[in-house]
């Protein structure tokens, strides 16, 4: 008995590990969104230039993401946990120090590609740790992501007020989050493969599984990448509203969705993944519909609070269905993240592009028909008669979890 109670010990020490690494990850974003004027500037780039280059980060992280399957099976996952992390957080440093748009493409592909790789890790070791719990913990722990995406916006807020160096910012922001990011790293699973385990292939095509369940990840991608990104342009241009108000309609929308995620454990606990993925949609689609006939700023906030309530916990959900969804949760996991990174690129292009041709409100009737596709195939996210976590892969034993 006392070798279980231990061992219980052992695994929610490893959710507050695996939680803390996940708001390390997002702190980096956070720091680095809040300082791409400075950085267009020093590069010298046009807006068009700039627009380019952010799309290598996506590129970056669906070209590595395979890979990161293959490093955690030779090394353990505490161990490569610690070195993706740590070149994600290091990675922070580059794009200030790009001097033009080659070099900034360049810094960017390495940014996204330790992002994309490290994020599949510690979403691997968040899927194992709620197998053993047997209950829901992803969305708690993508809340932590977004909690530590607010804190390092937050910080680069008050440093982009002050006017201090991007540099002198990142460097110091990086190496306090792989301090921070490495004492984490100590307490999650080491987990390692088993001697007839094979390894998995460098580079594989997502398994079909992980196509079902990323396509559900990218219609909610898809419409937090156009809310980001358009929300403030849609009230400013759309509804002729103050710049601040817009803005607020933007931070607003991220805090919501940061709530839901904190939150959303206990829904998906009690109502299964399934029910709490169609309800999540059918907010989605009223809100759409709000911002759609949307006449006055209020009305329009209100459709993006919804919008971000109700696709808040469908990445997490689309990780842990993915997790358990076959004999290789690292390969499957890694599937569903290069295409919800798809979308996550796709989708501000395809909005805007799409406006350009006719309108936002065109645009968003389109993020509309996506989420009630949330309604329509939530069925691939239930993995078990009961639509709960399952209990551990019997061919995985709980390690020494000493630092």
């Amino acid at each position: 008995m006392s070798a279980v109670i231990y061992e219980r010990r052992e695994v929610r020490r490893a959710r507050y590990a695996v939680a803390a690494v996940f708001a390390v990850h997002g702190a980096v974003t956070g720091s680095f969104a809040t300082r791409v004027p400075w950085i267009q500037d020093h590069a010298g780039v046009s807006a068009g230039q700039l627009g380019l280059a952010l799309a290598f980060p996506a590129i970056g992280a669906s070209l590595a993401m395979p890979l990161a399957g293959r490093i955690s099976h030779r090394f353990g996952a505490r161990t490569a946990l610690r070195g993706l992390l740590s070149l994600w957080t290091l990675a922070l440093v580059l794009p200030s120090l790009a001097p033009n748009l080659w070099t900034l493409c360049l810094a960017l592909f390495v940014y996204g590609a330790s992002a994309g790789t490290a994020d599949v890790a510690m979403n691997a070791l968040g899927v194992d740790v709620e197998n053993r719990l047997g209950k829901s913990i992803m969305s708690g722990l993508h809340g932590m992501w977004s909690a530590g995406a607010l804190v390092g916006s937050a910080a680069g807020t008050l440093a982009a007020h002050l006017g201090s160096d991007a540099r002198l910012h990142h460097a110091l922001a990086a190496a306090s989050l792989t301090a921070f990011g490495l004492i984490a790293c100590q307490w999650v699973l080491d987990l390692r493969p088993t001697e007839d385990e094979e390894p998995p292939p460098r580079f594989a095509l997502p398994p079909k599984s992980a196509l079902l369940i990323g396509a559900v990840g990218f219609c909610a991608v898809f419409a937090e990448g156009a809310a980001l990104d358009w929300s403030a342009v849609y009230l400013r241009n759309q509804l002729e509203t103050s710049a601040g108000l817009a803005a607020a309609c933007t931070t607003g929308f991220m805090l919501t969705m940061a709530v839901a995620r904190l939150a959303g454990d206990a829904v998906v606990n009690r109502f299964g993944s399934v029910r709490t993925v169609r309800a999540g949609g059918v907010l989605a689609a009223l809100g759409g519909v709000l911002i759609v006939v949307a006449d006055a700023p209020a009305v329009a906030m209100t459709g993006f609070a919804l919008m971000g309530l109700g696709i808040a916990v469908v990445v997490p959900l689309c990780f842990a269905a993915a997790g358990r969804s076959g004999s290789n949760p690292s390969l499957a996991i890694a599937g569903v993240a290069t295409i919800t990174y798809t979308s996550g690129l796709v989708a501000p292009s395809a909005i805007g592009g799409l406006a350009q041709l006719t309108s936002l409100v065109v645009s968003f009737g389109l993020v509309t028909v996506l989420a009630c596709g949330l309604v329509v195939f939530a069925g691939v996210l239930r993995t078990s008669d009961r639509d709960r976590p399952q209990v551990p892969r019997p061919n995985v034993a709980l390690p020494d979890l000493k630092p």
